[in-house]
């Protein structure tokens, strides 16, 4: 695992083979460059234990893919349904500070660990695929499916969850929007991270990051397994024909709220085509 050279936003999985456990990501906010978010993306084969303390910090934990069960101090609990990402919606459990809990893998098991530095001693919870809420966005070219883990609403400190689907030949993000600036009820501060999947061996998407003073504008290939840290600036995600795009997004913020400003250049195509796109939703539960 190790940042991109050519840009210091984008981090490539550890080539760690499929069947293998390890660790694939593994970023602090200080590799991130920011104060709140720490994430990891971990793989356990069958039988394997994954033990951890949640310590100052407030943590989700996502299943991407398989099953597993996971015990917080309550007794064991089974978490996990889908194969992979692109199979159905996910099991998540949220964990408050200073919290221990062993993960059990029943199958080869990969999830995601979020993490942000909390002084709220919150409950522990567990996500289950009906608890979670689904949105369809945009219309056209532009439609997505989100669906939504851990909400504003939700009593945790910092963290909010989501997953994203875009379909091949879709824009996502867009218009492309910024969580830069404390302006409630416009705008919220937020650092925000993706984390990316593709239902294609090929495939791959392409992520534009840019500021409106020009300061900045790159646009990345963005392969299965890597992750982008959107620390500043606008962004939008483009998934090619023939390649559906996941991402799970991960923001933490002074704010719950997932408040964004809109380019004001492209708000006009905020909903260009009349009808959402036929093939969305990608997933059910």
């Amino acid at each position: 695992m190790k940042l991109d050279k050519a840009y210091d936003f984008v981090i490539r999985p550890a080539a760690i083979p499929a069947d293998q456990s390890g660790i694939l990501i593994s970023v602090t906010p200080e590799h991130a460059g920011w104060d709140t978010l720490g994430f990891s993306v971990c793989r356990l084969e069958k039988g394997e234990v994954w033990r951890e303390s949640t310590g100052d910090d407030e943590v989700a934990i996502v299943l991407l893919g398989g099953k597993a069960t996971i015990d917080w101090g309550e007794g064991p609990r089974p978490i996990g349904r889908r194969e992979h990402v692109f199979s159905g919606y996910p099991y998540c459990v949220y964990l408050p500070r200073g919290a221990s809990f062993e993960l059990h893998a029943e199958t080869l098991a990969e999830f995601t660990e979020s993490r942000v530095r909390s002084r709220l001693k919150g409950e522990p919870h567990l996500f289950t695929p009906p608890d979670l809420g689904c949105e369809i966005r945009g219309s056209g070219d532009t439609t997505r499916q989100i669906v939504r883990i851990i909400r504003p609403e939700f009593a945790a400190d910092k963290l909010m969850v989501n997953e994203v689907y875009t379909p091949g030949g879709n824009w996502s993000s867009f218009p492309p929007h910024k969580h830069e600036l404390n302006d409630p009820p416009h705008e919220s501060d937020l650092d925000e991270l993706y984390y990316f999947r593709m239902d294609h061996p090929d495939g791959f998407a392409l992520l534009r990051v840019y500021k409106s003073d020009g300061a900045r504008d790159v646009t990345v290939t963005i392969h299965d397994g890597d992750l982008a840290l959107l620390r500043e600036g606008y962004h939008l995600v483009a998934a090619p024909p023939g390649c559906n795009v996941y991402y799970q997004a991960v923001l933490a913020g002074p704010v719950r709220s997932l408040a964004a400003s809109v380019d004001p250049r492209y708000a006009r195509m905020h909903d260009a085509s009349p009808n959402p796109d036929p093939r969305i939703p990608i997933i059910g539960r």
